[in-house]
């Protein structure tokens, strides 16, 4: 591999097996302090969102991207389009069963002993995901980059081309959390009345309120509150916000004792809310995995079109 730039700061020497984190997210000090420590694993979790050739937009693997145009020094690639997802299921990037999501972890060179930091090289929510998975799947020694590569790169780090080989690991034994996971039947009970939760929306404004989206129907599910994830960075830094910016953005939801449910499209920018109200204190959090792609697919699934 290649090194594109040269770091500020040198990497600590000490390993840091089984490193305990303080929170479901590092800084870019704390990794350029413990890369290439023993027991870390950094994964790259770029997907890119491309023009389809028939009109709209598709998803693309950022695996090209992560080769050629660099990626954070020893980061493997976690493929959230096929390893990390249920290519089987009905949805893009449906979340996989405990048996693919142990097979992915290991694929990755991940073990029951490895401290996790997840990256990607947009704002954050495709790390997100693969955080949340890890935690949905009983394991808690993950945590996001906040800035993620582009703050990285920004501060003139070093970073490597081409292809970074997993370590070998015998295997990785998931421990299934099922409340952190809602389905359809269950958000339409809150609908109704029949359960108690918050309903937060992670989708663009515009798509919130109804104006714009690829779905044949527009909206959000009646009740909710509108929390876009791509609101949640800063446009300098790509970092995210200062916590208190962060709890008026959520002050609604976390003005509620009921538990909380973040939705989006897909489930991916969901994450990235679910990721910010563990920052602030709530784990009461559980994320609707089929999200508006599957409600919208529903004729009798009431959806709002208000503003944001």
């Amino acid at each position: 591999m290649t090194s594109s730039s040269a770091s500020p700061d040198a990497p600590a020497t000490t390993p840091i097996v089984g490193a305990a984190l303080d929170g479901p997210t590092v800084s870019t000090q704390w990794l350029a302090d413990h890369l290439g420590s023993d027991g870390l694993v950094i994964l790259d979790a770029t997907v890119l969102q491309v023009p389809h050739p028939h009109g709209g937009l598709a998803w693309l693997s950022g695996l090209d991207q992560y080769l050629v145009d660099g990626h954070i020094p020893g980061s493997v690639f976690a493929d959230l389009l096929e390893t990390f997802s249920d290519p089987s299921g009905a949805y893009a990037f449906s979340r996989p069963d405990a048996a693919q999501f142990a097979a992915a972890a290991a694929s990755a060179g991940i073990d029951n002993q490895t401290t996790v930091i997840v990256y990607d090289s947009v704002v954050g929510t495709w790390a997100a995901r693969i955080w949340w998975l890890f935690r949905a799947f009983g394991y808690d020694r993950v945590a996001v980059l906040d800035g993620g590569l582009t703050k990285w790169k920004a501060e003139g780090r070093a970073t490597d081309t081409g292809h970074v080989e997993p370590r070998a690991v015998t295997a990785f034994v998931p421990v299934e959390r099922p409340e952190r996971w809602v389905d359809k039947s269950f958000v339409h009970d809150v609908v109704n009345g029949q359960e108690r939760a918050t309903l937060v929306c992670a989708v663009p404004p515009k798509e919130f309120a109804g104006e714009a989206g690829q779905r044949g129907r527009l909206g959000h599910i009646p009740g909710s509150v509108s929390a876009p994830a791509g609101r949640l960075v800063s446009r300098e830094t790509n970092a995210l916000l200062p916590l208190d910016a962060l709890r008026a953005t959520f002050a609604d939801v976390l003005a509620s004792a009921d538990p909380i449910v973040t939705y989006c499209g897909g489930g991916i920018a969901a994450a990235a809310d679910a990721l910010v109200l563990a920052l602030l204190g709530r784990a009461d959090v559980a994320i609707y995995d089929g999200s508006l792609n599957e409600w919208a697919d529903d004729d009798d699934a009431p959806l709002a079109q208000v503003a944001a």
